[in-house]
C-alpha cells in the first residue's frame, strides 16, 4: 500500500510540474511516461491538490442522458492529432448494448461503450469536467462545464454516479496488427462489392468482409472510387467552405466515440506554435484543432448510395490513423450538395500510383 501511495504521490507531483509548464493533460502524461488515464486516476482521493478526481460508475448511457438538465456543455473528442469541440446541451441520447447515439442539434455523437473503461469527475482550478478513458488510458470523450452550465445539476449528477473507493487499473496497448499484403486481398471482388453499396454505413462491413485496412482499400480502388489529394486539401476545403458558406460535416473519432459537426464554418485560422502547425476552426459552438504538419495522406473517396454518390475527404497521419473526415451536409433521402462537390472538384490531386 505504501508503494502505491508513493507512486501516486510521485505521479501527482511530476504531472503538476508538466502542467505548470503549459502542457495539456495528454502531453503532460506522456512526458512522465504514463497514459492520460493513469495520470488522472492517480489524483483520485487526493484533496487540496491542483487536480482532484472522483471515479464514476455507469451505466455510461444513463450518465450521459443525465447531462441534459445541466444545459450547455462542451463536448470534446480527440485522437492523436485532432481535437473536435462542440458546445450545446446533450439531447436525444439512445442506445442498445454497447452502441449509442446522441442526436441533438449541437451535440452529435456515435458512442461505442465497449471501449469505455473508466470515468472521472475532474476538478482543476475553477474547471469541472467528466473524462472517460479506454482500458489503455486513452481519452475517449470529455465533457466540460461552461459559463452557462447549471453546475448544481452537474454536481448532483456526479454525486449520483460517484464511486470514490473504486481503484481503476489500466493496461498497456498492444501493438497494432499489420494489414494483410495487398496481394492477399481480392481487389476485384472488393471493387465489385463497393459498387453495390446502397448506404455509406455499409462501408465498415465491407472492410471487415474483405479483411482490408481502410487506406489499403483506397489504394486498391484508386482511380475507380478513390483519388489521393495533396496534403493542402484539408486547408483548401475549409477555406472554400468558409468563403462560400457551404455547410459541411466534420467527423473526428477516438477509440470509443465519433463526434460530428454539421453546419457552416467561418473562422479558419492556421497557426504555428512550438514547432507545430495547427489548422483551426474557431467558431461559436464549434472548434476544430488539427495538426496540419502531421497530415501524411488525404483521400477523396466516393461511395455509391441509394441517394447517389456520397463524397468524403479523409486525412490520415504518418501512423496511418484517421485524423478527420469531411462531407457535405446531407440527410438520408437527399442527394449530396452540389456546392460540396464543387469544393471537392477543386482540390489538388496527386498522380495515381501504379
Amino acid at each position: 500500500m505504501t508503494t502505491t501511495i508513493t507512486t501516486h504521490d510521485s505521479i501527482v507531483q511530476r504531472f503538476a510540474q508538466q502542467r505548470s509548464a503549459g502542457k495539456r493533460h495528454k502531453d503532460a502524461a506522456r512526458a512522465i511516461g504514463i497514459s492520460e488515464g493513469e495520470a488522472i486516476a492517480a489524483h483520485a482521493g487526493i484533496e487540496d491538490q491542483p487536480i482532484e478526481a472522483t471515479p464514476l460508475r455507469g451505466p455510461w448511457l444513463a450518465l450521459l442522458q443525465g447531462l441534459e438538465p445541466c444545459g450547455p456543455l462542451l463536448a470534446l473528442t480527440r485522437n492523436e492529432s485532432t481535437v473536435h469541440e462542440k458546445t450545446g446541451p446533450y439531447q436525444k441520447l439512445s442506445g442498445s448494448g454497447h452502441v449509442a447515439l446522441a442526436l441533438g442539434e449541437q451535440i452529435d455523437l456515435r458512442l461505442f461503450f465497449n471501449h469505455w473503461h473508466a470515468g472521472f469527475a475532474v476538478r482543476e482550478g475553477q474547471g469541472l469536467s467528466l473524462q472517460f478513458f479506454d482500458r489503455h488510458g486513452v481519452a475517449v470523450h470529455k465533457v466540460f462545464a461552461r459559463e452557462a452550465t447549471d453546475r448544481a445539476a452537474l454536481q448532483a449528477l456526479i454525486q449520483a454516479h460517484a464511486q470514490p473507493d473504486q481503484v481503476v487499473q489500466f493496461e498497456p496497448a498492444p501493438a497494432k496488427p499489420a494489414p494483410r499484403p495487398d496481394g492477399a486481398i481480392d481487389a476485384s471482388a472488393l471493387s465489385g462489392a463497393w459498387g453495390q453499396m446502397k448506404d455509406t454505413h455499409e462501408f465498415f462491413a465491407l472492410l471487415k468482409k474483405f479483411d482490408v485496412e481502410r487506406q489499403q482499400s483506397f489504394r486498391l480502388t484508386e482511380g475507380e472510387f478513390t483519388q489521393q489529394a495533396k496534403k493542402s486539401a484539408v486547408r483548401d476545403l475549409l477555406h472554400e467552405a468558409a468563403f462560400d458558406g457551404t455547410p459541411i460535416m466534420v467527423f473526428v473519432g477516438s477509440p470509443g466515440c465519433i463526434q460530428i459537426h454539421s453546419g457552416p464554418v467561418q473562422r479558419v485560422e492556421p497557426m504555428e506554435m512550438h514547432g507545430m502547425q495547427w489548422l483551426n476552426v474557431l467558431d461559436p459552438g464549434f472548434n476544430l484543432h488539427l495538426r496540419e504538419d502531421l497530415i501524411d495522406t488525404v483521400w477523396v473517396v466516393q461511395k455509391p448510395t441509394s441517394d447517389g454518390v456520397v463524397t468524403s475527404v479523409e486525412a490520415f497521419d504518418r501512423q496511418g490513423e484517421l485524423m478527420a473526415m469531411f462531407f457535405g451536409v446531407r440527410k438520408p433521402g437527399q442527394p449530396e450538395l452540389a456546392a460540396w462537390r464543387d469544393i471537392v472538384a477543386k482540390l489538388p490531386r496527386l498522380e495515381a500510383t501504379a
